[in-house]
C-alpha cells in the first residue's frame, strides 16, 4: 500500500499521529497526577429486608391452621425393647427414649432426670422416682406375634 504522493499527505498524517500521543500523554499524565478523581460518594446503606410473616403467607396458600398439638404423656415417650430379669431387686431393661436408639438400664439406674427403673420383670418394667417409692410409669413390651 501507497500513499498518495502530495505534498501534505505524509506531514498531515504525522501531525494526527503526534496529535494523538501528545493527548494520551497529558490525560495519563493529569490521570496519574490527579489520581483521585471526583470526589467518592457517601456509601449506600441498603435497606434492610422486609420480614415476612410465614404464617400469613401459609393463609394466603389455602394453608389451615392446625389444631395445637396435645401434651404427650410421658409413658409415650418411652418404648420398652427388652427386659432382663434377674434376681428379685435385680435385672435391666432396653427402653428407647423419645425416639432414640434403646438403651439399657440397670434396675436402680437412672433412666432420666427424676426416673428410675424401678424393677424389670418378664415384659415389663417399671419407672418410678426413687427405688423405693411408688410406681409412676409402666411400660410392656409389645404382643409377640404369632
Amino acid at each position: 500500500m501507497t500513499l498518495p504522493q502530495s505534498r501534505f499527505g505524509l506531514p498531515a498524517l504525522t501531525l494526527v499521529v503526534w496529535a494523538l500521543a501528545g493527548a494520551s500523554f497529558v490525560y495519563w499524565g493529569l490521570r496519574l497526577a490527579g489520581g483521585s478523581g471526583p470526589a467518592p460518594a457517601a456509601p449506600v446503606m441498603a435497606a434492610p429486608p422486609p420480614q415476612v410473616d410465614t404464617q400469613a403467607v401459609a393463609r394466603l396458600l389455602g394453608a389451615v391452621d392446625a389444631a395445637p398439638m396435645a401434651q404427650t404423656s410421658a409413658a409415650s415417650r418411652f418404648v420398652l425393647v427388652g427386659v432382663l430379669a434377674g434376681s428379685p431387686g435385680g435385672g435391666a431393661a432396653l427402653i428407647g427414649i423419645d425416639g432414640k436408639p434403646p438403651q439399657p438400664f440397670r434396675v436402680g439406674g437412672a433412666v432420666e432426670e427424676g426416673l428410675v427403673l424401678q424393677s424389670a420383670v418378664a415384659r415389663q418394667a417399671r419407672l418410678a422416682a426413687t427405688r423405693d417409692g411408688p410406681t409412676v410409669i409402666t411400660l410392656d413390651m409389645p404382643p409377640l406375634k404369632d
